[in-house]
């Protein structure tokens, strides 16, 4: 029996380990834009409030070929979008992935993301030693953040 404590003891002690700064984040009003049929790409948006210096690294998800960080932003007249390799998450302040600025891409999508479904999304992050950590969520698939007046959410689309 004294082995199968100690195993069990590793493997939490290990779980929260991999948790890292999961604990130290706060996400709020998280969604996910719906598609449609052969519609390849959405947005993912959120409100992200680290308890510590962060930088979020990158993101995955199983129903996206291609997810990432991107930035929305005018050049000139011309609004443009491109990937960031990371975004600064400083301590206390809450920063925003909203339509039309910082928002997560999900692309080379495997199926159509149907409202009021939910989709797995990891979010990665370093701390300012390097540490990696992630924090794995379930986000609702829907027109707008919850609370949102319906249709509030479409003022970007991809």
């Amino acid at each position: 029996m004294k082995s199968v404590s100690n195993v069990l003891f590793a493997t939490l002690l290990g779980l929260f380990a991999t948790l890292g700064h999961a604990q130290n984040v706060d996400v709020k009003d998280a969604w996910v834009r719906p598609t449609v049929a052969g519609q390849k790409g959405t947005g993912g948006f959120m409100k992200i409030t680290a308890k510590t210096p962060l930088t979020l690294v990158g993101v995955s998800s199983p129903v996206a070929g291609v997810a990432e960080v991107h930035e929305m932003k005018m050049d000139g007249d011309v609004m443009r979008m491109r990937a960031v390799p990371s975004l600064d998450l400083p301590a206390g302040k809450t920063v925003e992935l909203k339509p039309g600025g910082f928002h997560l891409m999900l692309m080379d999508l495997k199926q159509p993301l149907a409202k009021d479904s939910t989709v797995p999304v990891t979010l990665l992050f370093k701390d300012a030693q390097g540490k990696p950590s992630e924090l794995a969520l379930k986000l609702p698939v829907a027109l707008g953040a919850p609370g949102m007046p319906a249709g509030a959410g479409h003022a970007h689309k991809h």
